[in-house]
This record gives structure tokens, sequence and C-alpha cells, in this order.
């Protein structure tokens, strides 16, 4: 009997009870247990309720620490990150987007304080929190709407420069709160030639995960042809905008299909090449932990 699955007469009956159930607390995995639906079907729901893609309808924005314990830049080109980090406003409850170490040291490395990083894939703001904390301005944007609100809720937090020195024991000329707008990663017509110092940034990869209720423009619903023809767009932009020199630091996974890799990150690569860029760095992060599965590898 403890496995037996409950029925329902309509099947939006059973979504206002997955719905309950997520405001609650309740996992994913436990859900599905519950009513005989699939984390693809949660995740669905989820998003067509919601206008975003989250993992969690009750979250606690209570912040414990300012900065990463013990915390080290990468000083190799292969990064594994045993720990998602949760310090400030940072959680996994957006899904897809990526560990805080990734946007924190690839900021440390390649700007300066009171530097101008753009992300055109923002999401919940991981890049634009890093960049308060360490001092930069930033300027972020995301096609949608309920992302961009998720963000500022991210980003509005109290940080004094005694909290931030005291903390990282580095002196920050001044806290900068980023710009926040709703907006396009292939047209930044709104952005000087030559005006931006860093761009850090994760997009979709491809249609592996939906990031909204198929809004108009987002290219997490364009399949792999598709997407790297919207990708030519973007990369071109992104020469356009960034300082000669500088550095456009692209988080991008691979993909599986019918049982076949499908080199993503590679074909996307020679999209940003064929832009103009070259290729300084390639640096490989170790995936320890997937939504999908719910646990942390161990090593």
């Amino acid at each position: 009997m403890a496995n037996q699955k409950i029925s329902f007469k309509t099947e939006k009956e059973l979504q206002e009870v997955i719905l309950q159930e997520k405001a609650r607390g309740t996992l994913d995995l436990e859900i599905g247990k519950m009513y005989g639906v699939t984390f693809r079907y949660i995740e669905r729901l989820i998003t067509k309720s919601q206008g975003i893609n989250i993992s969690s309808l009750k979250v606690s924005k209570k912040i414990k620490n300012l900065y990463p314990k013990n915390f080290k830049e990468e000083q190799t080109t292969a990064w594994s990150f045993k720990q998602r980090g949760n310090w400030a406003t940072h959680s996994g409850e957006y899904r897809g987007n990526w560990s805080p170490y990734i946007p924190r040291n690839v900021i440390l490395k390649y700007s300066k304080p009171g530097e101008l990083v753009l992300d055109y894939f923002c999401g919940a703001g991981t890049t634009v929190v890093e960049c308060k904390l360490l001092g930069r301005r930033c300027i972020a944007f995301d096609i949608n709407d309920k992302a961009i609100e998720l963000a500022k809720k991210n980003v509005d937090f109290n940080a004094s420069l005694q909290q931030l020195t005291l903390i990282d024991e580095k002196k920050h000329p001044q806290i900068y709160e980023p710009e926040l707008l709703v907006g396009d990663a292939r047209d930044l017509s709104f952005l000087q030639d030559k005006s931006v110092d860093l761009i850090c940034a994760h997009p979709p990869y491809a249609n592996i995960i939906h990031y909204t209720d198929s809004k108009e423009g987002d290219l997490s619903f364009f399949d792999i042809d598709d997407f790297l023809k919207e990708m030519t767009k973007v990369a071109k932009e992104s020469f356009r905008v960034l300082k000669p020199g500088r550095q456009c630091a692209i988080l991008i996974g691979d993909t599986r299909r019918k049982k076949h890799v499908i080199p993503l990150g590679f074909k996307l690569i020679n999209v940003y090449l064929d832009a103009g860029f070259k290729l300084k760095e390639l640096v490989i992060k170790r995936q320890h932990n997937c939504k999908t599965t719910g646990f942390w590898y161990a090593n």
C-alpha cells in the first residue's frame, strides 16, 4: 500500500497537488514516487506556473557568509568543485545555473576592481552577485523577465566595504550595484564598441533545459543547428563590444542524441572563433552533481 500511486480525476487536480507539495519543500524524487510523474513533468509544470524554471518554491535568502571558506583561485585548466557553493545568496534553485566558484575564478583572473563585466545569460544572477562581492561593475540581462526579478532579489543584500575587506582580506575601492535588464543576447546595440572588459556567461545547452514557458527568443527552445545559428549573432556582438585583448568566458556542455555524444562545446567554440575570437584557454570542469540524479559524487 505504501507504494500505491494516488489517482486524480483530472490532470489539473494532479498539477495543483504537485505544486502544493513543491511549496511544502517536498523533493522531486518523492513527488515522482507518490504521484507517478517524471522529473521532466515536474520541471515543465513549475516553469509553466511560475514563468521560470526553478527547483524550489520556498527558498531562504538568509546570508550566513559573504565569501567561500578557504577559497583558492584555480591554477590549472581542470576545475573541480566538490561543493556547489552557498555563500551570500547563492543557491541551486534556478535549474541549470552554474556554481559561483566558476564566475568567481573567471572574474578574479580576467578583470580588475572597477572594470565592467557583461553577462547576457543572467539567469538567477550568479555572476551578478559575484561582481558585487568582488567590486566589479556589471551589466546583466536575460530574455526572461522572471529571471531578472529573481536576480534582483538575489543581489539585494547589504555588504559594506568594511565587511568585504574583513572577510576577503583585500580592499575594494567601491561596491557597485549591477544594472539588470530584460534583453536579448543577440542584440547588444545599447552597448558601444569596445566598451566591455570581460564577458562571463553561461548560455543554455541548446534545448536540454527549458528556462521559460516557450518565451519568444528563448534559445533553450532551439534545436542544436538553430541554436548555433543564433549563437553566431551573440558571438559577433560579443566581439564588437569587448575591448581588444580582453576575455570572453563561456561555459557550455555537450549533449547526447540517440545515445551518441554531440560535442556542442566544440561546435560553439568554432562559432566564437569564426566571429573573430582566438582561443586562449580551454578549461574542463568536472560535473559532480546533476539535478536529475539528486546526489553529489564523493570524489
